[in-house]
């Protein structure tokens, strides 16, 4: 059964084919659709194959025409209209737009004037001069695509956490429901809750090995399977490849920590268990120092642990190693040293700082944003609607005028509100790291966030200077997605962390961690060099929607990977506390 973030693609796909076939408007509603789509907390297709179509009406920005649509994808697994669309514009739309600077409607017109419709001939047509003789373009822009098309091939392998994660909680959930399952878990890079993921990789503890295999194959939601036997199995949901594998119970434990880790992680452990006269590997870990040189195979010696991971570290003498932290990082010394972080909690975040409303380019008013805050049993809250500036997609950015009415309005709803709530600003910080807000502006507000959203094919020296520079302004709360990536679509400043996070500590201004699956910015090694060197750290969602607030998730998980604790994050402070820095 189609996940709604396979749902939400084919919207975002007919929105890319509308604009490239020179549509306007029509886009702009297709792309809302897909991002309440993709935000929405029920599996949207269950529920319509249950008959319960009624759902499809809880779903801001999906009319009747969409929703019609919505129930053709799910009955019959295509839509009509797509289908004609890619006769008509027989583009990789997908591909060439994660070339920087490329959009949909720049990939029609090199479709229309030079037959473009792969990344392949797009190279083609690079290498050989043809694009800079389109009119409109040039050789700047021809070096551009040359130069941007390795970055375009490599992300398109990837999917985002943020769609994945889902899918992958549905299949655990379904392997749970199995009799036969004991145990099960995801694994890999998803289990580290890595930005972007190859596959969906999942462990099962059993007995009867055959029979989950089988009972996955034939889950209701695959689509194709690809492989499988008695220990594994491969099969495809949507665009996503899951990953089975089927172990003993007793070494379910042992398994799960062999395909968790990094490689790195996994072969410094493992050098690290020989160094003690212990041997390592998906079957337990084993005592070998009373063997000589030539015993081998997996399982000789004395197995002292396997059946739970938390004993494959015990048996070095070290503690539990969260998933978040097996990337090679100085996780090991620090275990050694009884010195690993106590990891921030998602239930510990107090508050959002940085979200959007309909005054800009979110799509609900600041009532029902602060009702959801308050639903969610936050103590604070922030509008952070954007300021006008370079960057900003469409008409959306507030003039002066119009943020001290936004203040006005957003006091009004503070004071009957049980949630304190920041009047906000989402600043822009320009190729120089200034903002452009006035002084009357400034005093009126709360909280400035001041993020990057042009400019961002700098070098790193000039990034690193320019970001520092806002984070030094005193008016400048947050820093807000320091580096302005979008996964999969263009990478975004290339900045020194460590000078940033220095900077940051210095003016007290927090780093944020942009929680949208398709930002996470700052990363995790980013997180981890800007709290060594004690920056505050914000986790933000960017909502846009009450549904988004609980992008969260992925906030908290990569705060977690840049090995952040509850101190280190201001929103899990008390509110005087928040007020006091803010000010």
């Amino acid at each position: 059964m189609a996940t709604n973030a396979e749902l939400a693609g084919r919207f975002e796909e007919f929105a890319d084919l509308l604009e490239a076939d020179g549509v306007d408007y029509k886009p702009r509603a297709y792309r809302r659709a897909a991002e309440n789509i993709r935000a929405h907390p029920v599996p949207i297709a269950d529920r319509v194959e249950a008959g319960d179509e009624d759902v499809l009406e809880e779903i801001d920005g999906v009319g009747d025409a969409i929703a019609s649509k919505i129930v053709e994808y799910v009955e019959t697994g295509t839509i009509e209209e797509l289908e004609e669309l890619r006769a008509e514009l027989p583009i990789d739309v997908a591909d060439i737009t994660r070339i920087e600077g490329v959009g949909p409607k720049t990939a029609g017109k090199l479709y229309r004037e030079l037959g473009i419709e792969t990344l392949d001939d797009l190279e083609a047509a690079a290498e050989n001069g043809e694009i800079q003789e389109v009119k409109g373009f040039g050789s700047k822009t021809e070096q551009n695509i040359r130069e941007n098309l390795e970055f375009a091939r490599q992300v398109g392998q990837r999917h985002l956490l943020g769609e994945a994660r889902p899918l992958a909680d549905d299949v655990l959930a379904y392997l749970e429901s199995l009799e036969a399952v004991e145990r099960c878990e995801v694994a890999g890079s998803i289990r580290r809750w890595r930005e972007t993921i190859g596959d969906v990789d999942v462990l099962v503890g059993t007995d009867a090995g055959e029979e989950v295999i089988e009972a996955f194959v034939n889950w209701d939601s695959v689509d194709r399977e690809i492989e499988s036997g008695p220990e594994k199995a491969s099969v495809r949901v949507g665009e996503i490849r899951v990953d089975l594998r089927v172990v003993v119970p007793e070494e379910f434990g042992s398994a799960l920590q062999y395909f968790t880790g990094c490689k790195d992680h996994n072969v410094r452990l493992r050098n690290y268990a020989i160094d003690r006269g212990m041997k390592l590997n998906e079957y337990g870990a084993f005592d070998v120092s009373d063997l000589d040189d030539e015993a081998s195979g997996q399982r000789v010696g004395d197995r002292v642990a396997g059946a739970t991971e938390a004993g494959m570290y015990e048996a070095l003498g070290l503690p539990w190693i969260p998933p978040e932290l097996r990337e090679d990082r100085g996780e090991l010394e620090a275990a050694e040293r009884g010195a690993l972080p106590d990891l921030v909690e998602r239930e510990e975040i107090r508050g959002d700082l940085h979200t959007h409303t309909e005054w800009s380019d979110g799509n609900t008013s600041i009532e029902a944003m602060v009702e959801a805050a308050e639903a969610r049993g936050y103590d604070y809250y922030a509008v952070a609607d954007h300021a006008e500036g370079p960057g900003i997609v469409g008409d959306v950015g507030l003039s002066d005028t119009e943020i001290l009415e936004q203040v006005e309005a957003i006091r009004e709803v503070d004071a009957a509100s049980e949630v304190d709530v920041f009047a906000g600003i989402e600043a822009n910080v320009d190729a120089d790291g200034e903002i452009g807000l006035s002084a009357e502006v400034i005093d009126a507000l709360d909280l400035i966030v001041a993020s990057p959203h042009s400019g961002l094919s700098q070098d790193a020296e000039t990034a690193t200077e320019r970001l520092v520079r806002a984070v030094e302004n005193p008016a400048v709360d947050v820093l807000g997605h320091p580096s302005g990536r979008l996964l999969n679509e263009r990478s975004g400043l290339d900045f020194d962390a460590t000078a940033l996070g220095e900077a940051a500590a210095e003016h007290d201004t927090a780093l944020e961690i942009n929680a949208n699956p398709r930002r996470l910015d700052l990363w995790g090694s980013a997180v981890q060099a800007a709290v060594e060197e004690g920056a505050p750290i914000a986790v933000n969602t960017d909502a846009h929607q009450p549904a988004t607030l609980e992008y969260v998730r992925w906030g908290v998980h990569t705060a977690r990977r840049g090995w952040a604790e509850a101190d280190d994050v201001i929103n899990t402070w008390d509110v005087d506390d928040l007020r006091a820095f803010l000010h």
